[in-house]
This record gives structure tokens, C-alpha cells and sequence, in this order.
């Protein structure tokens, strides 16, 4: 059955590559730490339960040299298959209600590449969207963004002018002072201006008698 599965995917994979129905398939893009666990989901919505479903590898660019690996086969009616030199301690594939489930136990750089779920129709190949897989040392952290320190401005104390003050300005004593200061000051120059004409007209007085 291998051998007849890779004639059949090196005969139809222009077909395949270029199908217009397309299973859904997560994650688009997967990176995984070294050592650790990785799933990969393909949902199958237009074919029968019955369908059997294949997990196939990419490990280099898409062209018309690509080599798909055969990684495993769910087939409902029995267990699962693996590839060859594939064992269950390295992957499993289990089903779910709504979904086919690829589990990668511990995943290592040379398991990085592109991971596709796959059905055998007719007369083409139907293939997810596919998962590209990076294996790393240490996963990458997101830097966090730095905070902007703001110096908080100084502001100089204001104190109250001397016409900001409440109150009156001038009490009933100070406005009595005034008014009679003001008053004193016009008696003042009225007894001035009286006693200047007086003395006046006592002159004109004596400068008449003396021509006289």
C-alpha cells in the first residue's frame, strides 16, 4: 500500500497542489520548543466519516521536484498505519468528533517542515492548507515595550496679589474719614477765597480814600 500511495502522490500531486476544495487545517504556522509536544488539527468537511484520512510531510519547498513523506493513515475500521520508519513512540493520529488530530510527542529540529491532512478522491487529491512546523532550541520571547518616563513639571507657587483679596475695600470708618477730609478741604478753600475778597475790597476801600 506505501508503494502505491507515493506512485500516487508523484502521479497527482499537480492536481493536489492545485484543488479547489482545500480541508481546513490548524495552525497555519506552528513553532514548537525542542523536546516538546505538538498537534496539528484537520477538519474534513465535505467527505463522509468513512473517509480515510493521510498526514503527509513536506520537508523542502513546494516545486516540481517536492517529496512528500508518508507520516500516517486514519482509517476508522482498523488502527491507525505509520510510515515507514515511523513508530507510535514519535507520532499518533486520533480522532475526534469534527476532527483528525496529528500529535508530534517530541518534536525535533529535523521534524521542522510543512505537514499536510490529505483525502484520496476521484479523481484527485485533496490536501489541507498545510502547517508549517519550526522546531527551535528556545522558543522567542516578545519583547515588552519600554514605558516613556515622564518628568512631571514644576510649577511655581502664585501668591495671591494684594487686589485678589475679598472683603470690601474700604470699610464705613475709612469712607467717614474721607468725607469729611473732604469736606474740611472745601470749607477750607471757601473761607479762603472769602477772606481774599474781603481783604480786596478793604484795599480798593483805602486806595480810594487816600487819592481822594
Amino acid at each position: 500500500m506505501r508503494l502505491w500511495l507515493c506512485l500516487l502522490l508523484a502521479a497527482a500531486q499537480p492536481a493536489a497542489v492545485h484543488s479547489s476544495m482545500v480541508h481546513q487545517q490548524s495552525p497555519l504556522s506552528l513553532v514548537a520548543e525542542n523536546n516538546t509536544k505538538a498537534d496539528i488539527f484537520c477538519e474534513v468537511k465535505t467527505s463522509p466519516a468513512t473517509t480515510r484520512i493521510y498526514w503527509l510531510r513536506r520537508l523542502q519547498a513546494p516545486s516540481p521536484n517536492s517529496h512528500y513523506e508518508f507520516l500516517a493513515l486514519w482509517d476508522h475500521t482498523k488502527q491507525p498505519v505509520y510510515g515507514k520508519n515511523v513508530g507510535q513512540e514519535e507520532l499518533t493520529v486520533k480522532q475526534t468528533s469534527t476532527q483528525t488530530i496529528l500529535s508530534l510527542k517530541s518534536v525535533k529540529p529535523t521534524d521542522s517542515g510543512v505537514y499536510f491532512c490529505m483525502t484520496i478522491g476521484t479523481p484527485e487529491l485533496t490536501f489541507g492548507k498545510g502547517t508549517q512546523l519550526t522546531v527551535v532550541d528556545v522558543l522567542p520571547t516578545t519583547a515588552q515595550p519600554t514605558k516613556k518616563t515622564t518628568t512631571k513639571k514644576r510649577r511655581c507657587r502664585s501668591f495671591p496679589s494684594p487686589a485678589a483679596k475679598k472683603g470690601p475695600l474700604c470699610g464705613p470708618l475709612t469712607l467717614g474719614l474721607l468725607v469729611t477730609g473732604a469736606v474740611i478741604l472745601l470749607v477750607s478753600v471757601a473761607v479762603s477765597i472769602h477772606l481774599y475778597c474781603l481783604r480786596r475790597r478793604a484795599r480798593l476801600r483805602f486806595m480810594k480814600k487816600f487819592y481822594k
